[in-house]
């Protein structure tokens, strides 16, 4: 608990041992956590960072190949070499993982308040997140990761597929990566938070086929991806669709554990900043059909392509008032300035900072208070990296 500034917890604990009265080494402790926590002082809401990625790259050499894909991944992935040293880099510098719950509290009413973050000198809070972690489809083959498992000890692993269709196991992507690191670094998470990994539906969710297209095979719904699957696997029917909702179910289960929280993506990766009232308020009812019963629902909504539901500076109109009612407490769009945080009487609304090919490679002074991006850059990476549009 102390190791993750929880320091009332830790003294609650020492203190409700029957051997605390008798033990001048538990006394002390409880005496040393007090003094830290004293020492501990709120941090500046306004001045949290959001910091996200899309999937990792595992294999340089199959993502970066030349092919039609390649620019995309280019421009928006982050390789596992980078993120390994912006991770670390940002716990050199004292960052320390928070969630959005931990910023704002939602009270009975739907109204929310203002939370509070107390950490010790020269700590610094960052909220994690990560988009699109269903393992898509187009991904097979990129040198990505398949899926999130469950392994033997209960930890929650990648599955990757080598060139001769063998199975690999490990941290080949950021939550197990992150899983792995707070072990050896439990001060990188306050708490016991990690990130928020934001999903979307429609190929289902960490790697499993759970959508109910997948069950169902409806006409006019199938995709060519989904089709090709559907090919190269004859015979999967209702019931290895209920085993890939069950297995997905369980991942979910143990991430959240282990202080890992879901959010909305949207189920079809929509620009609600364009997209109709009518065409929300369906994609809405699909997430909530297929993806909030495996991971106990969310009210988080981080907004697929950076947008946001309006430009103005305040939430108001139909589909805020859409999303408030389902349920929808906090908001995050992209804003690559260092801060974006906004605390209304109804809703938290956060920007986030893209920390991949693009930014890094046209704009690292924007990142040099998280890491250096040339130190980081990965050599294999192409460049020039394309330029968005």
């Amino acid at each position: 608990l102390a190791a993750q500034y929880d320091y009332s917890g830790a003294i609650e604990l020492l203190k409700s041992s029957s051997l605390y009265t008798g033990s001048q080494k538990m006394q002390d402790a409880a005496a040393g956590y007090e003094t830290t926590r004293q020492s501990c002082t709120a941090y500046p809401l306004d001045q949290v960072t959001h910091v996200f990625f899309h999937t990792m790259i595992k294999d340089d050499a199959k993502a970066f190949d030349g092919d039609s894909k390649e620019a995309g991944y280019n421009q928006v992935m982050t390789t596992m070499s980078e993120f390994t040293k912006i991770m670390e880099s940002m716990y050199e510098k004292g960052y320390v993982m928070v969630s959005l719950h931990d910023m704002c509290i939602v009270n009975q009413d739907g109204t929310v308040s203002q939370g509070e973050i107390l950490l010790p000198p020269g700590k610094i809070p960052f909220v994690l997140s990560q988009d699109d972690v269903s393992y898509y489809h187009y991904m097979d083959g990129d040198g990505f990761a398949q899926k999130l498992i469950v392994d033997e000890n209960g930890d929650v692993k990648n599955t990757y597929v080598e060139d001769d269709g063998s199975i690999s196991v490990g941290d080949y992507d950021m939550v197990p990566w992150i899983d792995t690191f707070v072990k050896q670094h439990p001060d990188f998470s306050y708490h016991g938070h990690k990130g928020i990994i934001a999903l979307t539906g429609y190929e289902g969710v960490l790697g499993y086929r759970t959508d109910e297209v997948y069950r169902t095979r409806e006409a006019g719904r199938v995709t060519e991806y989904q089709q090709k699957f559907f090919d190269e696997h004859p015979d999967f029917d209702e019931a290895a669709w209920q085993n890939e909702v069950d297995q997905a179910t369980a991942v979910a289960n143990a991430m959240k554990a282990e202080g890992w929280e879901f959010a909305s993506h949207t189920w079809g990766h929509q620009n609600v900043g364009q997209v109709t009232l009518e065409k929300l308020q369906a994609d809405t009812e699909r997430f909530k059909k297929n993806v909030d019963p495996l991971i106990g629902g969310t009210d988080v909504i981080i907004f697929a392509f950076g947008t946001d539901i309006t430009n103005d500076q305040e939430y108001s109109g139909d589909k805020f008032e859409y999303l408030k009612g389902q349920g929808y407490n906090y908001y995050c769009n992209v804003d690559s300035s260092q801060y974006y945080v906004q605390i209304r009487d109804r809703y938290f609304r956060q920007g986030r900072r893209n920390l991949d090919g693009y930014r890094m490679y046209y704009n690292p002074e924007l990142l040099e208070d998280l890491f250096d991006a040339k130190s980081v850059f990965d050599p294999a990476r192409p460049t020039p990296v394309p330029p968005m549009g």
